[in-house]
């Protein structure tokens, strides 16, 4: 193996679903997909780890091929980690760092993020990141980063996102059995957001929305930087359910009718027919609409309460985002925009090289989003230096380890 290319993996761990995306990273930095995979999961329940041997036996199965595929062993991965135990919480903290004339260093900035964040945040949950909004030196006007700058007081203002730590150990202890070490645990739609937006719709104001199997999750961006996670416990199996149970019909014929037959512009054409295993269904148009459009209601508006509650509702000049393998459903955008009243757009990864071109669909922002931010895990992905995790380890562990989202 070429000793100059080190490889970058990321592992989407989905209710329904586990992806996979690995990249080579040359010496230049060139960044490469080299393998990807999908697989059914089980052992989740809305986000959250139900079965520790279900999600191992998926992606024990699922790496196979990627390895296979790619050429490289896969020893760890960037994870995602998703449900309603995410919890955004806004902080600030004060110290003192010396006299007037005094450089403010990392060393500072470590010691005000565990001020602001020490009592915020409730013990049996693990930091996942710490995103400074803005320091003020001596009472001043905010600044972005205040390394080499000189004053004798330095505070901070932040937004802590946390998980509870036994599910973050357990979905650790569950990767443990498929052999994956976990490098970092990022939230789903936060690494959705890393795909698939750029710098200006981050700094303008967006929301991209994660419309998974079971879950459908939020991360809302302004200023550059990432200011808001939510999930909102329901997704596009919702929509499968709904029409097994309405329709009289199995979970196999439903999923057929939401992925072949609905629309978010919901047309009232002729009666929906389709063969499946030789036997022919037909459905009333205006039954199937009546039924999808109730449930993706409900959803979009939970996340229109999330929008609310973070103090961002009509207030994201870039619109949303629409991301995840419910984001597939034709002209969803169309019922999104009206129902969130912003302008909404579906997303997907773009420009990547080597096998990408096969993956730059919704349902696959979050693993390349995760690939993506273990590219920039300096080198941590490396199988050869990797060790196995033990766990968050407490707060000081967590921000001297941690990456900007």
């Amino acid at each position: 193996m070429d000793e100059t290319v080190r490889y970058a993996v990321g592992l989407d761990i989905g209710t329904e679903n586990v992806r996979a995306v690995v990249a080579s990273v040359s010496k230049d930095g060139k960044v490469s997909v080299v393998g990807y995979n999908e697989a059914k999961n089980a052992g989740m329940r809305k986000g959250i780890l139900a079965n520790l041997a279900g999600p191992a036996d998926a992606v024990d199965r699922m790496l196979g091929e990627v390895e296979r595929m790619s050429g490289y062993e896969i020893h760890s991965a960037v994870v995602s980690v998703n449900g309603s135990q995410l919890l955004t919480t806004k902080t600030e903290g004060m110290i003192a760092v010396g006299a007037q004339d005094h450089e403010i260093n990392e060393e500072d900035l470590y010691r005000v993020e565990d001020v602001a964040v020490t009592g915020r945040v409730p013990a049996n949950r693990e930091i996942l990141d710490v995103i400074p909004f803005g320091y003020s030196i001596d009472g001043g006007e905010a600044v972005r980063d205040p390394l080499g700058m000189t004053g004798a007081r330095l505070e901070m203002k932040a937004s802590v996102i946390s998980a509870l730590q036994p599910n973050c150990d357990n979905l650790r202890r569950s990767l443990e059995g498929a052999k994956v070490n976990v490098e970092r645990l990022v939230p789903s739609a936060v690494a959705s957001a890393h795909a698939v937006l750029n710098e200006r719709q981050k700094e303008n104001g967006v929301v991209i929305i994660d419309l998974g199997a079971a879950t459908t999750s939020v991360a809302i961006y302004e200023e550059g930087d990432l200011q808001y996670v939510g999930v909102v416990p329901a997704g596009s199996n919702n929509i499968t359910n709904d029409l097994a149970i309405c329709l009289e019909i199995n979970t196999e014929v439903a999923e057929e009718i939401k992925k072949r037959h609905i629309t978010g512009a919901f047309s009232v054409e002729k009666d929906i027919t389709l063969k499946i295993n030789r036997e022919e269904y037909t459905f009333k148009r205006e039954r199937v609409n009546e039924v999808v459009k109730a449930r993706l209601a409900e959803i979009f508006e939970k996340v229109k309460k999330e929008l609310r509650n973070a103090g961002y509702e009509k207030r994201l000049p870039e619109g949303a985002v629409l991301v995840g393998g419910g984001a597939k459903m034709r002209d969803i955008e169309l019922f999104a925009k009206e129902s969130l009243e912003m302008s909404v757009r579906i997303g997907s990864p773009k420009g990547l090289s080597g096998v990408g071109a096969s993956i730059e669909k919704p349902e696959y922002s979050a693993a390349v989003g995760l690939m993506l931010l273990a590219v920039e895990n300096e080198g941590r992905s490396s199988a050869a230096s990797s060790k196995k995790s033990k766990g968050s380890g407490g707060l000081l562990k967590n921000l001297f380890k941690k990456f900007k989202l």
